[in-house]
């Protein structure tokens, strides 16, 4: 078992009790030394974990506001930062403020791959909330290819229904009130274009991008607010 999933075990086993439990007990449980268990309840003290107790006496965690350490995926990691996003352009000063200290310490929590995502998101400018209209294409499939920088080959239909054929560099996908659109480089056009999701008829990948996609979101937003 990693250190991190002992930590959650650790607490799982002492929020579901209601009376302490001695680190023999909680050493049994998790197949470890008791000495280990010491060390686990201090780190998780440092930590800020409302934990009553002391050796030889029993552990038991008391009351309080506490998270435990985080085992997110990317689709729960984009999921959260999408809402952060949405607070950081429609909140107060004081949420705005927040969202700062709430992406650094989710961030710091991350493995390495995904802490480049809490710092290099493919989600981006969400809008009001409306309902969907729902295409051939999962907005799923265009996450992915933004994640990985794969550059897409997509059949489009405008709202004309006129038909073409394209290679784009997917950057960002951006929530409207009633549209997903992703943000992309046009290669046919040779200039950053916006494409409604349910209006792309079929997509395949057809290689990499090598520029930063750091770099290409900024470029995105400055041509975003040219437009």
């Amino acid at each position: 078992m990693s250190r991190s999933g002992r930590l959650l075990g650790l607490l799982q086993l002492l929020r579901g009790r209601r009376t302490p439990i001695t680190s023999a007990e909680l050493a049994r449980e998790l197949g470890v030394s008791e000495r280990t268990i010491y060390r686990d309840i201090a780190t998780l003290l440092g930590e800020g974990a409302p934990i009553i107790g002391e050796a030889g006496m029993g552990y038991i965690l008391g009351p309080g506001l506490f998270l435990p350490p985080l085992m997110l995926d990317v689709e729960e990691v984009e999921a959260i930062l999408l809402g952060l996003r949405y607070v950081s352009q429609r909140g107060d000063d004081v949420l705005q403020k927040a969202v700062v200290t709430a992406r650094a310490k989710i961030s710091s929590m991350l493995p390495a791959a995904l802490q480049v995502a809490a710092f290099d998101e493919p989600l981006a400018m969400p809008g009001p909330i409306g309902e969907q209209i729902e295409g051939l294409v999962p907005v799923s499939v265009i996450r992915r290819a933004i994640r990985s920088q794969e550059k897409l080959e997509i059949s489009y239909a405008n709202a004309q229904d006129d038909r073409t054929s394209r290679v784009v560099w997917p950057i960002a996908v951006i929530f409207m009130e009633s549209a997903r659109i992703v943000g992309a480089w046009c290669e046919l056009r040779q200039d950053f274009r916006t494409f409604r999701i349910d209006r792309i008829l079929s997509v395949a990948e057809c290689g990499r991008y090598t520029e930063r996609r750091t770099v290409l979101l900024k470029r995105l937003h400055a041509a975003l607010l040219r437009s």
